[in-house]
């Protein structure tokens, strides 16, 4: 169509076209930040908002205290470790050395020698106790060590049983919150694009196409990109049935639509040729003839025989002479290109004789 067109004419719809893309900029971003904000309608709930409120603060709290504990006892434990190794350490070696003075003394047989032997055997018992001590405190503190572990993993068990059932609570909960969230949204995006398309049908030839068009990207965009993401899945079934409503609405209207065209040029195609030459858009007809199809039918034809002078499909007429200098010219052309007379509707082919004053344009 924009073959037709003047200049000028070309870039103002260029401009306008600018001013409908403009405008639903600004559409789409005032509705995505409306559909953004939406959720904030409904309470943020946590998991912890569905955990026992009396029993899993305590069992939180002695989660924490036995991590405490167990690290204090495992520093104990450190420590008593190390002095049981410096008690083993002096026990061994007071215990070879023992060993050594025993032999010295058994080979050189001196009797003077009896009350240190004493006091070397009480010594090394001391030290002897002094290990086993340290053992059995370091076995102590395993003890409580393992008993804290142990205490904590029943906890941690328990926790992970309350936490586990307050999960199932919580998925129920954020499914509910999101299916009310997406009819929110539904109830918001829906009427836009019932209202865009009224206006599709209705309103997208008249002076304000620029902000029905706009209206028109915003509410499609606002409905496939802004709400069709947040479809609930179900494992794909909605998806996929929500594609099959939507195509088959959409196949139906398509059928109508084309239905309802072949009807109309039925209709046009009884008329006389006069009145459907006159009915016909110049700038549409003449973007047609530019394509090589016929402007009534919309059929190809072959409009550089000299001879097509009537479309061979509906019987339109396509070209006829000028009524001033008897030059072929185009029919739906307003002026004659040879002589600029202003053109008459020719009933006949381009060999007719008479010709009829064309109505104002």
């Amino acid at each position: 169509m924009s073959k037709a067109l003047r200049w000028s004419e070309k870039w103002f719809r260029r401009g306008l076209w600018l001013l409908a893309f403009v405008f639903a900029w600004f559409l789409m971003g005032l509705g995505s930040t409306i559909v953004g904000d939406l959720p904030q309608v409904e309470q943020q709930r946590t998991l912890d908002d569905f955990l026992d409120p009396q029993r899993a603060p305590a069992l939180k709290a002695g989660i924490q205290q036995a991590d405490r504990s167990e690290r204090d006892l495992q520093a104990e434990l450190e420590q008593l470790q190390l002095q049981q190794q410096a008690a083993q350490a002096s026990h061994r070696a007071a215990r070879d050395s023992f060993q050594q003075w025993l032999a010295t003394r058994t080979a050189t047989q001196r009797p003077d020698q009896d009350d240190e032997l004493v006091q070397r055997t009480r010594a090394l018992d001391n030290l002897r106790q002094a290990e086993r001590a340290a053992l059995a405190a370091v076995e102590a503190r395993q003890q409580s060590l393992l008993d804290v572990r142990q205490g904590r993993d029943r906890a941690q068990a328990e926790l992970r049983e309350l936490t586990e059932d307050a999960r199932q609570r919580f998925d129920s909960a954020r499914r509910a919150q999101e299916l009310r969230v997406f009819a929110y949204r539904l109830a918001l995006t829906l009427p836009l694009l019932a209202l865009a398309g009224w206006l599709f049908v209705r309103k997208r030839h008249t002076s304000a196409w620029p902000f029905v068009w706009g209206f028109i990207i915003f509410a499609g965009f606002a409905f496939f990109v802004e709400l069709v993401p947040y479809l609930p899945s179900y494992g794909g079934y909605v998806h996929y049935i929500v594609g099959i409503v939507i195509t088959v609405l959409g196949g139906r209207h398509a059928i109508a639509a084309l239905q309802r065209y072949q009807e109309r040029q039925r209709q046009a195609e009884t008329l006389p040729d006069t009145e459907r030459r006159q009915a016909l858009d110049y700038d549409l007809a003449l973007t047609r003839l530019a394509k090589g199809v016929c402007p009534g039918c919309e059929r190809t034809v072959d409009l550089k025989d000299p001879a097509n002078d009537f479309c061979p499909h509906c019987g339109i007429c396509l070209h006829n002479r000028c009524s001033a200098c008897r030059t072929r010219k185009n029919a739906f052309a307003r002026y004659c290109h040879g002589c600029g007379e202003p053109a008459a509707v020719n009933p006949g082919p381009a060999s007719g004789a008479v010709d009829v004053p064309a109505p104002a344009a």
